[in-house]
């Protein structure tokens, strides 16, 4: 049986080899890897551009990537050639378990159901995540990235785009950016480290009430705002620092911005210790 296809045209593959890690790397489209608890890995091309698509398994990874690779994809893009010749829309199913590494120059990648590493790589687009466990890793230059019920270590960057987090409870999280907004919505957090950064960006962060974190909130130029009583309070000209803790400090949360607010909010709490939607 063939371990190597050449894609010309829409076409849905099933890959019988066992694997346990796939690589993409494509220049422009779409690509959605899920992770399922049945059958082989597949992939289904919906859309293929003038430049073929090579699927194939090396060393039990599941490879799809161009057929060539362009030497200076900011030209073409800035042409308008880049899309008209390597777009290409493709959906990946593969064992929960699997490693995953996506490189996309320009387009859009979502990724759900993974419980190993992930790493995405874009350059402008947007990066979408979902229920991902254990390392996360997704960078952007231009574009925003969302991660939904993600847990494990989670790192997220851009230079120029949105970051968002919900109901998370990654163990650490750092989430950088230089132009745009950091929003975090945490379920409890206990004994978890929260790095957040924005150069000119704002930072909004919401945890629960009973929430057990030693803070610290730094801004050069902004404002900060808490729902929370944090007893340090610091100023000095434009610049202001806060800090305290929440319960018993186990946990850490850090928020930087130089020219942004940041803003603390508390999530109430039901009887039976549950954040109600």
């Amino acid at each position: 049986m063939s371990n190597r296809w050449t894609v010309e045209e829409p076409r849905e593959i099933a890959v019988e080899a066992a694997i346990d890690r796939v690589d993409v790397n494509l220049v422009s489209g779409q690509v959605n890897l899920v992770g399922t608890d049945d059958g082989p890995a597949r992939v289904d091309v919906t859309r293929a551009g003038r430049t073929p698509v090579i699927v194939e398994v090396v060393d039990r990874t599941l490879v799809v990537r161009h057929n060539r690779l362009p030497r200076f994809p900011g030209v073409l893009w800035w042409i308008g050639q880049l899309r008209r010749r390597f777009r290409v829309d493709v959906s990946i199913g593969v064992p929960r378990s699997t490693a995953a590494y996506l490189r996309l120059v320009d387009g859009a990648v979502v990724v759900a159901g993974l419980r190993d590493d992930t790493e995405v790589d874009l350059t402008s687009g947007r990066i979408t995540l979902m229920g991902l466990g254990g390392r996360t890793r997704a960078k952007v230059v231009a574009g925003p990235v969302e991660a939904l019920g993600v847990d494990g270590d989670l790192t997220l960057k851009t230079v120029s785009g949105e970051l968002v987090l919900a109901d998370s409870s990654a163990d650490r999280v750092e989430m950088t950016t230089v132009s745009g907004s950091v929003t975090c919505d945490l379920d409890n957090p206990h004994h978890r480290e929260l790095r957040l950064h924005t150069t000119s960006g704002s930072v909004t962060v919401r945890v629960r009430a009973d929430a057990d974190l030693a803070v610290d909130l730094h801004t050069q130029s902004g404002q900060i705002t808490s729902a929370f009583p944090l007893a340090g309070s610091e100023r000095h000209g434009a610049s202001r620092h806060r800090r305290g803790d929440l319960g018993r400090g186990t946990g850490k949360l850090w928020a930087t911005t130089v020219s942004g607010s940041i803003a603390l909010l508390a999530s109430p709490v039901d009887e039976e210790g549950e954040t109600p939607e």
